[in-house]
């Protein structure tokens, strides 16, 4: 067993829940600045909204790169240089002087960010298996779960301190330390004995090697999906909370408190049930409970056509638990396809499940986000198509199973034959 396995620095959880914390406070501390940073540049709603779409966007492309280039020469050098990156392109857009020059340092934002989250989930795989793995990954994902709620209210703190350039220079803050936490204290895990080569022929061939895996298709659709229900409300956050409940800044915890509460009850969950029960009865239990909140976001949707405090926001803490209960163990199965190439696989994650909230947040948070009713159909489509492809690869796996079984037995049988004297 590679020592790795054996021991875990008790900082690790800690600097892959920073890491991870990078994307929610990149998006949601800064929809509180909306109509200060659209005053500034003289621009509509719509185009604010391309400050979360260039974001994820350049999250996405990016994402299919940086797994590969960790395979190649690394995991640590990957994160650190991306935490420093971003500081530099926060720096950056806290100084812009057009709109185009904000839209560009989010861009760049967006190509760094993804070195924290695509990585490090093929950290926790590099350092520990089964059970364990899930733990860690539910322990990220807890701490993880503070962020949407902390980033809109520190950012509707930092608006009149210092406006919307707070905003970044907090984040550039951040992930200055982040990069320093890193460099001192993340150990290398993955050795030089098993790093891959970075080059776009090995490149190509390994995500062909992907798409040629059966169970690949069904996994990655379903752990992208997972969370596209839940984040067309966060997505439409500033529409829901200005437009439909009449709020202002403040009241954005009435949206995100409910998710927070969500995914961090789900990420312990999922910890507490890692040894208890299969893979198979966690994502079962997650996408069940996802279901029943869309149901509920459907039936409150039309009894209250105007939304009604707390009780249109309350369904998003089950759905943030059904995520949460689901997405870990959707992650690890994923990653195990090919163990030998787990940077790779988890930037095809990341690159499908960012281009997919990209969508959402670009084009189906403006178009759904006129009404409650709307946007839960929208999030109840989502779902079904993620609980689909669960059991597709339900129905795949039980398959290969049995295909097995029936080997074995048509082995014991030749050897039971040759062993009957004769």
């Amino acid at each position: 067993m590679n020592p790795t396995h054996r021991t875990v620095h008790r900082s690790l959880p800690w600097l892959l829940a920073g890491l991870s914390m990078i994307g929610p406070f990149s998006i949601d501390a800064v929809f509180p600045s909306f109509p200060l940073i659209g005053a500034r540049f003289a621009v509509d709603d719509t185009a604010l909204q391309q400050l979360l779409s260039v974001y994820l966007v350049t999250y996405a492309a990016m994402s299919l790169f940086h797994g590969a280039i960790s395979d190649a020469i690394g995991r640590k050098p990957v994160m650190v240089t991306g935490m420093l990156v971003y500081a530099l392109a926060s720096v950056g857009a806290a100084m812009s002087t057009s709109f185009a020059m904000l839209l560009a340092c989010r861009g760049l934002q967006g190509v760094c960010a993804g070195a924290g989250l695509v990585v490090g989930r093929a950290v926790i795989r590099d350092t520990l298996e089964g059970a364990a793995a899930q733990r860690l990954m539910s322990q990220v994902m807890m701490i993880f779960g503070v962020a949407p709620v902390i980033a809109p209210m520190v950012g509707a703190l930092l608006l009149p301190l210092g406006g919307w350039h707070g905003i970044f220079w907090l984040l550039a803050g951040f992930t200055t330390l982040l990069a320093l936490a890193l460099a001192l204290l993340l150990a290398e895990s993955h050795p030089p004995a098993r790093r891959t080569s970075f080059a776009p022929r090995p490149l190509l061939a390994s995500y062909l090697s992907f798409g040629r895996d059966r169970p690949f298709w069904p996994l990655l659709i379903s752990s992208s999906v997972n969370f596209a229900g839940l984040f067309l409300y966060i997505a439409s956050a500033p529409r829901i909370v200005r437009g439909l409940l009449h709020l202002s800044a403040a009241g954005f915890p009435w949206l995100f408190v409910p998710v927070v509460i969500g995914l961090i009850g789900g990420a312990w969950l999922s910890g507490r049930m890692a040894e208890r029960r299969s893979a198979g009865f966690t994502v079962n239990l997650g996408y069940a409970v996802m279901l029943l909140a869309c149901a509920l976001h459907l039936l409150l949707a039309l009894a209250f056509p105007a939304p009604r405090l707390p009780w249109s926001m309350l369904p998003l803490i089950l759905h943030g638990i059904g995520v949460q209960l689901a997405f870990p163990t959707l992650t690890l199965l994923l990653l195990d396809r090919f163990p030998q190439q787990r940077g790779g696989i988890s930037s095809a994650q990341a690159f499908a499940s960012l281009l997919l909230c990209s969508f959402v947040a670009g084009m189906l948070s403006p178009l759904l986000s006129a009404s409650m009713l709307q946007l839960a159909l929208g999030a109840s489509a989502l779902t079904v198509i993620g609980a689909l492809a669960w059991s597709w690869y339900h129905a795949i796996a039980r398959r290969a199973l049995d295909q097995a079984r029936a080997a074995i037995d048509q082995v014991d049988g030749l050897q039971a034959e040759i062993a009957e004297p004769r």
